[in-house]
C-alpha cells in the first residue's frame, strides 16, 4: 500500500471512527460525515487518474454531487433540531417523542 492510499484510507478511519465514537453534538456527527466523503472523493479521483480511463472520470463528480446533497439536508436537520429543541446535543433528541 502506497502513503498516498495509506493516507486516505486512515482519514476515512479515523472519521468512521469520530462518527462512531464521538455522538455529542449534531453537528459534529455531520463534519465527520463530510470528512468520509472528502476522503471518498480524493480516493476516487486518484483511482480514475491512475487507471488513465475516461468512462471513469465521472464518477467522482456523481459522488461530489450527493455529497453536497447530503450536506445540504444534513444543515437543513441541524437547523430544524436546533429551533426545535433549543439544541444541537444529540442527548436531547428522543425520537419517541415525534
Amino acid at each position: 500500500m502506497t502513503p498516498v492510499h495509506f493516507s486516505f484510507s486512515s482519514a476515512f478511519i479515523l472519521a468512521l471512527m469520530g462518527l462512531a465514537f464521538h455522538r455529542t453534538h449534531f453537528l459534529s456527527a455531520l463534519l465527520c460525515l463530510e470528512g468520509m466523503m472528502l476522503s471518498l472523493f480524493i480516493a476516487l479521483s486518484l483511482w480514475s487518474l491512475q487507471l488513465e480511463a475516461t468512462t471513469h472520470a465521472a464518477t467522482p463528480m456523481l459522488l461530489l454531487a450527493f455529497s453536497a446533497c447530503e450536506a445540504s439536508a444534513g444543515l437543513a436537520l441541524l437547523v430544524a433540531t436546533a429551533r426545535t429543541h433549543g439544541t444541537d446535543r444529540l442527548q436531547s433528541l428522543n425520537l419517541l417523542q415525534c
